[in-house]
């Protein structure tokens, strides 16, 4: 380790993220500069399993060494890879079950589908406890409002992924599921206490360290009680990162920085500087995600810092052994044979959805019988807009095509019109129109706190309903804006799994 020159230490720290699914001669000389120690994998990356395994092998043969491959698989609302994996629902609705094997399951499957196309660190799971507070950015990906739950949840988890070849990373670090803004738009301010966070936030992490996580993930929220000196954010806060986490809990794991590109940084300071202060903070793996000028700016920061003796280079060199340990817990790329969803993983996300499904308002519970006597107007999101830049599975992809295989068979009368994530004022306008001469209009909502033109949409709805049944999807908050006399459900999430069990709730099959 020590052999290694200055250049080569300090690539070792960045995880960097580049665009496109073909390793190009332009990644090669980037990587090659930065001397970047590891990659992370986004939606833009993925075409195929096949493409995913040759993508990685070009470009470690093309270096002469191997990198940290990392993907956020966090299950629900956060999945990067489409096919060879089992899409679980996020990780409130397992929560909602109450029960801790779901999640050791979970564990097990994505360790087998995830060491099969190549990936080292799956930076996950959540371990942020919820609050009675607004949580724009965690909510669904949390387990819980209650902390033990998502300890035990998330540890179970933890172990039976890293049993299975891949590292964990707990995160987000000391905790933010009481963050009143989303971290990648803005800064949020936690006001909590010391003494508040230690009874409830940090208990998870407290739980997971001593299970053994290989990694963990701070993030990007300014702690004003935690670290007064202003605009200290988490991620700089030396206090929170190395005299808390690696000091008085005594973790020796590997500690990721969030990603430095997000709003909560660029509202404080520049990146290059960002890169120096995280690492001051005691972070050993920067993540660096999307721009490939930011991460030649904190590259050259970096170097520019240890050079003239800013940072330590003896807590460099610490930072790369551990990094090389969490390498070298490994000793294969790919593991397990050709890439492939587990046979066990459709059917345990069924189950975790079907216990999880909940009715938040007005429990509409009517036979199929009686159903098919009443005219039914479905109005859906058109989720396909969103696949060029998230995840999207393919069948929702087609969106109409995919409720009919789902409604037809029951025998409904039914119309289905599709809308935007963000409905045009036209499509609010029409299905407003439309559902006074429906007898249940069934509003599948994306989310009306983050886009208002959805509080519009599920505004008009209601007030021109005889009966409306909401579905919430991306946010069950949403429940404060349905209307007193709908119907209200969800399943804490929009991935194809939890949407089947909402139309299983609503439409029980006559035997």
């Amino acid at each position: 380790m020590t052999t290694m020159d200055l250049e080569t230490l300090v690539g070792r720290k960045l995880t960097i993220g580049v665009p496109g699914t073909k390793v190009t001669p332009e990644i090669i000389a980037h990587f090659k500069e930065l001397r970047a120690g590891g990659i992370i994998f986004y939606r833009i990356n993925f075409e195929s399993p096949a493409q995913i395994k040759k993508f990685i092998t070009d470009l470690e043969k093309a270096l002469g060494r191997r990198l940290l491959v990392c993907v956020d698989h966090e299950g629900g609302r956060v999945v990067m890879f489409r096919d060879g994996i089992t899409v679980f629902p996020d990780n409130l609705a397992i929560g909602k079950t109450k029960k801790v094997a779901y999640a050791r399951k979970q564990g097990e499957i994505e360790a087998k589908e995830l060491r099969r196309l190549g990936v080292d660190v799956n930076l996950s799971p959540v371990l942020d406890v919820l609050t009675d507070s607004y949580s724009p950015n965690i909510g669904i990906r949390s387990y819980s409002k209650d902390w033990k739950l998502v300890a035990d949840m998330g540890t179970a988890r933890i172990a039976a992924m890293q049993k299975g070849g891949v590292s964990a990373c707990a995160k987000h670090f000391p905790g933010k599921g009481h963050a009143p803004v989303d971290a990648h738009l803005g800064l949020p301010v936690i006001p909590s206490t010391w003494e508040e966070m230690e009874a409830v936030h940090l208990r998870p992490f407290v739980k997971a360290i001593e299970r053994g996580i290989h990694s963990v993930m701070t993030s990007h929220p300014y702690y004003p009680n935690l670290d007064p000196e202003p605009n200290l954010i988490a991620t700089f806060s030396r206090k929170i990162v190395h005299d808390t986490l690696r000091g008085r809990l005594k973790y020796e794991g590997v500690i990721f920085s969030d990603d430095l590109e997000m709003g909560a940084i660029k509202a404080v300071c520049p990146i290059e500087a960002a890169g120096v202060k995280a690492t001051e903070a005691g972070h050993d793996i920067l993540l660096v995600c999307h721009d490939m000028e930011a991460q030649k700016k904190v590259y050259y920061a970096l170097l520019d810092a240890y050079r003239n003796k800013e940072l330590s280079l003896n807590e460099l060199k610490e930072s790369c052994e551990r990094i090389e340990k969490l390498k070298a817990k490994r000793k294969k790329r790919f593991e397990g044979g050709a890439p492939r969803p587990e046979p066990a993983g459709k059917a345990l996300a069924r189950r975790i959805c079907d216990e999880s499904v909940t009715f938040l308002k007005n429990p509409l519970r009517r036979s199929l019988k009686d159903w098919k006597k009443r005219k039914i107007l479905v109005l859906f999101p058109r989720f396909s807009s969103l696949a060029a830049k998230i995840m999207v599975e393919k069948e929702v992809c087609d969106e109409k095509k995919y409720l009919m295989a789902r409604f037809k068979p029951l025998g409904l009368k039914l119309e289905i019109r599709i809308v935007g994530i963000e409905p045009s004022r036209e499509e609010i306008e029409e299905a407003q129109s439309l559902a006074g001469d429906f007898d249940t209009p069934l509003l599948f909502c994306f989310d009306a706190r983050l886009y208002p033109s959805n509080k519009e949409l599920l505004d008009g709805v209601q007030i021109r309903a005889r009966e409306a049944v909401i579905a919430l999807l991306r946010d069950p908050y949403d429940e404060d804006l349905v209307h007193k006399n709908a119907s209200c459900v969800t399943d804490f999430g929009w991935r194809t799994c939890q949407i089947d069990a909402i139309i299983r709730m609503l439409f029980p099959a006559t035997k």
